[in-house]
């Protein structure tokens, strides 16, 4: 969650007062979205008698608008995991493959190594596509999210309003909303220190701990992924080497681009870690990597509770899992049976006396 936001952090969208707005044309709908959802929730909570122009009002807002976005892309987060999973899955296949032809150059092999690639990758359904292009769409809608609740600033000082639905009024209520009474949802740290408006000492304060909470959340989050939900083939590969060291390296990143946020979308980043955390507990608890710590911890609860999980990965009762098992051995025993038996090679002066022997073993 946390990279999506230092990527549009180091993206400078173009002016809207010239030049091709390439970026602004593709983000458009998505900026649209945001903003409906958005006044959605501003007019809702007016309805109900809270003040339109109040910072809580626009904080409880802008906590409604990621809560309905992280929503409406899970199913594509689920779809991402198990597209994840299967990728693992066919890792050893895909190695065998790949070390056939290590070290072979020319291009039959290249080409013959790429049919059996296709043809693994055919065979479970999945290709490494699949499982980034669930990311890939959910990128959008996070810095749709990211660019309005920024630009706030930018389309208030200039008398202007979103994109569609935060209107020049509403843009101006939501730059002239404080926090507390004191906080500008639009000041951002260095803002608050550099210009040292009233009760600058609180809005540095609310800045400090909601950066230290995002950067702990999204910390905590890589963490458990690391300790919890990887198999032990993972922990052994140059991969998760590199995931140790982003582990405490990104927080860096953070650090930077916290300072420079304005209060509206530290809270929106805030909010999106705390549900990104919530994910990340019902991944670990509910579809964990298959050989990891998460995993062996949810066969151990379910044993508890009298059910395990079959060859299909549906949770069932542990007298029905114990009897696919038996089935499933019995089915190996006899396939075993029917194969031919092995047969140990004869010297020739063996087979030349049993073929000597009669049926009733004696000589002819």
């Amino acid at each position: 969650m946390g990279s999506d936001l230092l990527f549009a952090a180091s993206t400078t969208p173009a002016a809207s007062g010239g030049g091709f707005d390439l970026l602004g044309i593709v983000m458009w709908p998505f900026k649209a979205l945001v903003e409906a959802i958005l006044v959605a929730w501003h007019w809702l909570f007016t309805a109900i008698g809270m003040p339109g122009a109040a910072g809580l009002t626009w904080v409880l807002s802008i906590v409604g608008l990621v809560l309905v976005i992280r929503a409406a892309v899970f199913p594509l987060f689920v779809r991402q995991i198990k597209s994840q999973r299967k990728m693992m899955e066919i890792a050893p296949e895909l190695k065998k493959v790949q070390e056939k032809y290590k070290g072979k150059r020319d291009q039959l092999s290249r080409e013959a190594m790429s049919r059996e690639t296709m043809a693994l990758y055919k065979r479970h359904g999945t290709t490494p596509m699949s499982s980034c292009l669930p990311l890939l769409v959910q990128m959008p809608f996070l810095l749709g999210m990211f660019y309005t609740l920024s630009d706030v600033k930018k389309h208030a000082v200039a008398g202007e309003g979103g994109v569609w639905l935060l209107t020049k009024q509403l843009t101006k209520q939501f730059y002239d909303a404080t926090l507390f009474g004191v906080a500008p949802l639009h000041t951002s740290l260095t803002d608050a220190v550099q210009q040292k408006p009233a009760g600058w000492e609180t809005t540095v304060a609310i800045l400090v701990v909601l950066v230290v909470l995002m950067i702990g959340s999204q910390f905590f989050t890589q963490l458990q992924i690391i300790s919890k939900n990887l198999s032990p083939e993972a922990k052994t590969g140059q991969a998760y080497q590199m995931q140790k060291i982003m582990l405490y390296i990104l927080p860096l990143g953070f650090i930077f681009s916290g300072l420079f946020f304005p209060l509206g979308v530290v809270i929106y980043w805030f909010i999106s870690n705390l549900w990104t955390m919530g994910q990340q507990f019902l991944v670990l608890r509910e579809m964990p990597t298959p050989g990891s710590d998460a995993a062996k911890a949810r066969e151990e609860r379910l044993a508890r509770k009298g059910k395990a999980i079959n060859s299909e990965g549906k949770v069932v009762p542990m007298v029905a899992y114990q009897a696919e098992q038996q089935k499933m051995l019995e089915d190996a025993e006899r396939l075993r049976a029917q194969q031919p038996k092995r047969q140990q090679p004869k010297s020739a002066k063996r087979a030349k006396r049993d073929q000597d022997k009669t049926p009733n073993g004696d000589k002819a």
